[in-house]
């Protein structure tokens, strides 16, 4: 029997070295992989990683611009910017932050609002980053909590820049208001422009100059450690603040514009009918900007929004009213320029007046009508039959076309938000929008200023320039200019004219304006009782009343016998001086009854400070 070998040393060896090879093999290959790793990410990654790496060391952050500054054109601030104390939440620094915001509550009143918006705040912070709680601390909030800021630790008052009204609801309508941004802004606006920025114009100059207000925004470059604190500040470029406007308006004016409206709901225009400034522009009753500002709490914004008087309501910009008899002046110069009429002839104002073939009465506002009138008396007693039968003659056609001219109907561009554009009935206009014909009844009423005709106060007084500047039609504006980057030239804002009231006949406009004048300065015009008596200068005026409710074909109004919702509206358009206009107003006044015991006077108030107290015609630079 043989003998076998135990171990076959030969064959080890062998199965050794294969293996030994393919341990070999599988290592180059992996350092093979690992350099390769290496080479992608040191050499073809390098730019990529590389920044990666500085992000994670430097980071920019935005410099917002501070908000260009509003004057009036005396050089009155009327929006300005002014330190605002906030109170601040570093959450790091809190031990019981829950215990913290019941303390604080507890100390400085804080609305449930607040401490929402906090929560809400919080969410895209990181620890170390300070949260504002509260905005706008009063002084009686700053000295309580400084009095008690050692109980409250990782909680501070910080001094933040905020916009501030310094004249409040006397301009607010005009001016308008910044807010903090919301969504839908946030969705619109361009983010970057907008770095580090939390208010945005709202309404009014402030929205509707919001480019030129916001500025620039700047950046600057800080060096942060691993936890994202900042460490040092690398380079910085500085924002570039807003520009600098200054308005048409008169504070001064402004102010007794308002104070002659007090206590009623209405408003009142007055503009410079040679270049379209806006000298006063009120609407009653108003609010207080500063409000809306820093987040105005809901408690409050309802009781403004369900005010029956409506404040928030900018009446001079948004509110329609019929205009009534102050368009007048327009109806009887198409009747010229279609000769239809003629000034001096003569037809009997009777109470009423009736279509042929047709009962009803459409009457006159003077039961009794007056008598024989001519163009000029119809105007200076403002005779609704006269102007029936005028229109009548006239037709709705030649009549729309012919108000059209001085934009009735059309909103009149004003360098504001929220205007409306009034309404001119026609024809077409019905057809399109009730899809019914056109009754000659309509067009009777419509020369009277009633109907389905509607005017905006800021119309009116566009109207009224038109009138007093015989047919030239300037946009009305309240810019009066920018101040250049020294703060010291005013780069004046060019009026922009528009296309001409013109009329066949020159004399037409003295044939309609000579009896604007008698309102105010005859026995018999509407308005010489009330404003017009005693002037030490020559105005130009109408009156108007237009209705709240339709009155039943024998029925009567009776103001003492109807609650004050349901009385006439008040309005007056007029401009002086006379033979040389330089300013143009025109007043509306809600459920104010007569035109002329009501809103005439009120213009003359505005009139007076005008033409005697104020220079209208001062230069101003900074």
């Amino acid at each position: 029997m043989s003998r076998q070998p135990i171990k076959n040393h030969h064959q080890e060896q062998r199965l050794f070295l294969a293996r030994v090879i393919v341990l070999g093999v599988v290592i180059v290959l992996l350092f093979t992989l690992v350099a390769m790793r290496l080479t992608q990410l040191q050499v073809v990654n390098h730019s990529h990683f590389a920044t990666l790496s500085q992000n994670n060391r430097v980071r920019l952050e935005a410099l917002p611009p501070p908000r260009g500054l509003i004057y009036d054109r005396n050089g009155v601030v009327l929006a300005e910017n002014r330190p605002a104390y906030q109170l601040e939440v570093t959450p790091e620094q809190v031990g019981n932050l829950q215990d913290t915001l019941d303390r604080l509550s507890d100390l400085l009143e804080l609305e449930p609002e607040e401490i929402d918006r906090f929560r809400r705040a919080l969410r895209g912070k990181r620890p170390f980053q300070a949260v504002p709680l509260k905005l706008n601390l009063t002084d009686e909030e700053l000295a309580n909590f400084a009095v008690n800021r050692h109980l409250f630790p990782g909680v501070d008052v910080q001094a933040r820049v905020a916009r501030h009204y310094p004249h409040g609801a006397s301009l607010a309508h005009v001016i308008g208001y910044v807010g903090r941004i919301d969504e839908r802004e946030m969705a619109r606006i361009d983010t970057r422009r907008y770095a580090g920025t939390t208010h945005i114009g709202k309404l009014g100059i402030e929205r509707y100059y919001e480019d030129d207000l916001h500025g620039q925004v700047g950046f600057q470059k800080v060096e942060v450690n691993a936890q994202g604190r900042t460490l040092r500040i690398l380079e910085r470029e500085p924002p570039v603040p807003g520009r600098d406007l200054v308005l048409s308006l008169d504070v001064r004016l402004q102010a007794v514009a308002q104070e002659a409206l007090e206590g009623m709901a209405g408003a009142i225009v007055a503009m410079d009918p040679r270049n379209g400034e806006v000298l006063a522009m009120v609407s009653m009753p108003t609010f207080d900007p500063n409000l809306f500002v820093h987040g105005i709490p809901a408690r409050t914004f309802n009781e403004l929004r369900n005010n029956r008087r409506q404040p928030l309501f900018n009446r001079a910009l948004s509110g329609q009213y019929p205009p009534g008899s102050t368009l007048k002046m327009l109806v009887g110069l198409a009747g010229l320029e279609h000769g239809v009429i003629r000034a001096d002839r003569m037809m009997f104002a009777a109470g009423y007046y009736t279509l042929p073939n047709d009962t009803r009465r459409y009457r006159d506002w003077r039961r009794h009508g007056h008598g024989w009138v001519d163009l000029d008396k119809a105007i200076t007693q403002s005779s609704d039959v006269y102007f029936y039968d005028m229109s009548f003659r006239l037709g709705i056609d030649r009549m729309s076309e012919f108000l059209g001219r001085f934009g009735v109907g059309e909103a009149t561009g004003i360098d504001s938000t929220g205007e409306r554009r009034g309404l001119l009935p026609s024809r077409e206009w019905k057809r399109g929008a009730h899809g019914m014909p056109w009754f000659p009844g309509e067009t009777l009423i419509t020369s009277i200023g009633q109907g389905y005709m509607l005017a905006t106060p800021v119309q009116l007084a566009s109207i009224t320039s038109t009138l007093a500047m015989r047919g030239q039609r300037v946009r009305p504006h309240l810019l009066r200019g920018v101040l250049g980057e020294d703060g010291e030239e005013l780069h004046v804002a060019e009026p922009e004219f528009l296309t001409p009231v013109q009329v066949s006949r020159p004399e037409f406009w003295d044939q309609v304006l000579t009896p604007m004048e008698h309102v105010m300065h005859r026995p018999n015009g509407t308005a010489f009782h009330s404003a017009g008596r005693d002037a030490p200068y020559r105005i130009a005026g109408k009156t108007g009343t237009s209705q709240v409710f339709s009155l039943g074909q024998d029925e009567e109004y009776d103001e003492g016998a109807l609650p004050r919702h349901l009385w006439d509206h008040a309005l007056f358009i007029g401009f002086a001086p006379a033979e040389d206009p330089r300013i143009a107003v025109a007043v509306l006044v809600e459920n104010g009854g007569s035109g002329g015991r009501v809103s005439a006077p009120v213009a003359r108030r505005v009139m007076d400070y005008f033409m005697l107290e104020m220079t209208p015609d001062a230069q101003w630079y900074r």
